[in-house]
């Protein structure tokens, strides 16, 4: 393996991951201009700026933003008050990390994923093309030292970032035709953005990668060939059932999304340890909230868009799963030797990944399996 096959890709990455270098214009802003005093109490006030990398109100990803802010407003009683803007609202989707990071705003709902050309070791906190399902990211997050060094790694950007919710396992992608093979999809151009885009580069296709809000209109346009976003929650929501026809899973390329809440960390610091610990809190209840929600949805608009609208539902074939869990173990091992702190950051992961490959088969994936072969049809 060249240790520099995929960095020297990764103009083409970070090109189309920021678009643009607008946020160099960003100017810092005193974060004491976030703060009110309380007349009854002494005590300060915050009132903050949310932005979002999803589309405004968006089912799942930006409804979890909203629900998250409000149990924030609620729990604080009044100490911190958010308001949320969608992506384009007060910055561009993918202008949400510098915005937070200069002031202009002080929070952001995101995925870290988006922020691969301010350092490719921050897909690890949000998901890796045949990494950890959701289960397995939350708890390495939690309990396997994944917080910390994410920390440590969000400490350069003077930024704070906590997990907030997860999407649990994605649909593979929508396509005009059938994908038969793995030679079905060389030379396609594909929406998918993140590190998973380089996996699909690898094994043959084009990504182009396009903010939420523009997906629906360049699949109408013919500038993709195929789209990835989500499950049939939010993908109904778009309408991609309107334009083509076969959806394919399982999603290897986002096995357990994690979505995240950045907040700038001088802010951060100046809030007393009770509101630091409520805003906690309802991020890791809204991390319950919404794998719980996107479950059930996903479950439930499945059975509509198979019944109701005919989508073909298909499942990918042999040899390009091969293909892409090959692949994806190449990229993942060129970012752990990017440098100290990703190496760190691959060894806690992976050491996670492999005790939970190890279990796997006595637990979850034996439990379907039975489940499946043996449960009666109704």
């Amino acid at each position: 393996m060249k240790k520099n096959k995929f960095f020297s890709r990764r103009s083409l990455l970070s090109g189309s991951l920021i678009a643009g270098a607008s946020s160099l214009l960003f100017s810092c802003k005193d974060t004491k201009n976030n703060l009110q005093s309380n007349s009854n109490n002494n005590e300060k006030s915050y009132n903050l700026k949310m932005v979002t990398t999803w589309p405004k109100d968006f089912p799942g990803l930006g409804t979890s933003a909203n629900r998250l802010a409000k149990k924030i407003n609620i729990a604080s009683q009044g100490k911190i008050n958010i308001k949320v803007y969608g992506s384009g609202e007060l910055v561009p989707a993918y202008e949400a990390f510098d915005a937070v990071r200069n002031g202009v705003a002080d929070m952001c709902h995101d995925s870290p994923y988006y922020w691969l050309s301010k350092h490719p070791a921050t897909v690890f906190f949000s998901t890796l093309p045949s990494g950890l399902n959701s289960y397995e990211q939350t708890s390495w997050l939690l309990y396997g030292g994944g917080l910390q060094l994410w920390q440590e790694l969000y400490d350069n950007f003077n930024l704070i970032s906590l997990p907030s919710g997860n999407a649990g396992l994605q649909m593979f992608g929508w396509f005009k035709e059938e994908i038969k093979s793995l030679n079905d999809i060389k030379g396609l151009k594909i929406r998918m953005s993140g590190i998973h885009a380089e996996v699909f580069n690898r094994i043959g296709a084009i990504t182009v990668n396009i903010p939420g809000g523009e997906i629906m209109t360049s699949l109408q346009a013919g500038v993709v060939d195929g789209v990835e976003w989500g499950g049939p929650w939010m993908d109904l929501a778009f309408g991609f059932h309107k334009i083509v026809p076969y959806c394919y899973g399982p999603g290897l390329h986002e096995p357990g999304l994690s979505t995240s809440l950045t907040i700038n960390k001088s802010i951060y610091n100046n809030m007393p340890e009770k509101l630091k610990n409520i805003i906690k809190l309802c991020c890791y209840s809204e991390i319950a909230e919404s794998l719980a929600e996107f479950n059930y949805r996903n479950a439930l608009l499945f059975k509509e868009l198979s019944e109701k609208y005919k989508v073909k539902f298909r499942l990918l074939p042999q040899d390009l799963i091969k293909a892409w869990v090959e692949n994806s173990e190449d990229v993942i091992r060129e970012i752990a030797e990017k440098d100290n702190i990703s190496k760190k950051i691959y060894a806690s992961w992976n050491l996670h990944r492999e005790r939970s490959k190890n279990i796997t088969k006595y637990y979850d994936l034996g439990f379907l399996q039975a489940r499946k072969n043996y449960s009666i049809k109704q």
